[in-house]
């Protein structure tokens, strides 16, 4: 008797997000229900990403270094791989701006008088941040999810055990094998949870916000999934075709499962996991996805940077300013830098954003015209992050590959 066929973990994933959408209007009336009995599982589900992301990235950036056996050879990759988040993010803030622009026209007239806003953190100058990155204490950056401290830690843990290795054997680098292994398959029992996850995270955004969700704001959020959709389809298209060698067709369809987890979790951080997976799948080697893709998730947010270039055209139509080419390179420049240290969580897009209105001297009162919507943008915007993450791995793998053969 022939074994019954096991439905694919893409197809679980899209009938949970289909039912959650179905769910959520169902809901609609009473969203209490939805975010009280149903959105705590989704939280369980989360935390249990959030739990093993940590050492995930740790190990898995360690594994990735020692495997090359070679400081240089890390060096190159990692000047390949920031090379290319910048450009793929600075294309991403100026289509952001070139489309707002365009439909500025369209975007709603909303009253601006008693807006306030309280970001949940402040921005800090460059000088700060550059601090903040390198960790004080071994376990803080882990308690903290300090992705950048966690990078920084597993990068020089990584050489040490190649310069280490110049003098002993190679124990230690079958323990930190054995240990990413471990992370890996502990990794691979939490995404089996993810249609359900996917179910329970989705639903109570829906019940919650209603179809009335868009309102006003329609058209400023279908000018920001417009930029999510031309950048996906023209930057990465380009580039995994042209850099990396694989038809962009075969690339998207390979994707759809980390990325309708990302549109439902709308966690850079959260989707890691199944990225990697994906990735690998797709022809990306384990030693670049290893590096490059928890360095993505923590660096790279293209549609981070969309989303900060459409709307802070938007706040400036609702009061009435009108941005010069000046303040909208200003813009570019900070949104791009600005990408650099974004948490990959929901909701860390609105402190970015706040700095960037500050950089061309707008309102930041007015992130509360898009702040109740915040998480709609959120779910598209992060889409595009893990996607780009994805393509950097492609590209970087396909580059190394040559090299190789060149030196051959």
């Amino acid at each position: 008797m022939q074994e019954k066929k096991k439905m694919a973990l893409s197809t679980q994933i899209f009938i949970a997000l289909v039912l959650a959408i179905i769910a959520g209007i169902a809901l609609t009336g009473h969203p209490e229900f939805a975010t009280g009995y149903i959105k705590p599982f989704g939280t369980i589900f989360l935390n249990l990403i959030k739990w093993i992301v940590g050492p995930l990235v740790f190990f898995s950036i360690m594994a990735g270094v020692v495997s090359m056996r070679d400081i240089k050879k890390v060096g190159t990759i990692g000047g390949s791989t920031v090379v290319y988040y910048m450009c793929t993010t600075a294309f991403a803030v100026a289509i952001g701006l070139l489309f707002a622009n365009l439909f500025k026209g369209a975007f709603p007239v909303l009253s601006t008088t008693g807006l306030t806003f309280e970001p949940s953190a402040t921005s800090v100058n460059f000088m700060d941040t550059l601090v903040g990155i390198f960790p004080s204490n071994f376990v803080v950056p882990f308690v903290e999810a300090n992705m950048l401290q966690i990078i920084v830690a597993s990068l020089i843990i990584g050489f040490a055990l190649i310069l280490l290795s110049d003098s002993k054997g190679n124990v230690e680098f079958t323990f930190v094998d054995i240990a990413n292994d471990i992370c890996m398959k502990a990794m691979e029992m939490i995404i089996k949870l993810s249609p359900i996850g996917v179910f329970c995270l989705l639903c109570p955004v829906v019940a919650e916000n209603g179809p009335s969700v868009l309102g006003s704001l329609a058209k400023v959020l279908l000018v920001a999934y417009i930029c999510y959709i031309v950048h996906a389809v023209v930057v990465y298209s380009l580039t995994v075709s042209t850099l990396g060698h694989l038809s962009p067709i075969t690339f998207f369809k390979g994707m759809m499962p980390a990325i309708i987890m990302a549109f439902s979790s709308a966690s850079s951080v959260g989707t890691l996991p199944l990225n990697m997976e994906c990735s690998e799948k797709l022809g990306a080697d384990k030693e670049v996805t290893s590096f490059v893709l928890p360095l993505g998730a923590t660096i790279n947010m293209d549609g981070t940077a969309i989303y900060q270039g459409v709307c802070s055209v938007f706040i400036a139509s609702c009061f009435g300013i009108q941005l010069t080419f000046a303040q909208m390179l200003t813009i570019v420049l900070t949104a791009t830098l600005a990408s650099i240290g974004t948490a990959g969580v929901p909701g860390a897009g609105m402190v970015m954003l706040a700095m960037v209105l500050q950089s061309v001297g707008l309102p930041v009162e007015g992130i509360a015209l898009v702040a109740g919507v915040d998480r709609i943008f959120d779910m598209g915007r992060t889409v595009v992050n893990i996607t780009g993450d994805a393509s950097c791995a492609v590209v970087v793998s396909e580059m190394q590959r040559r090299r190789l053969a060149k030196k051959k």
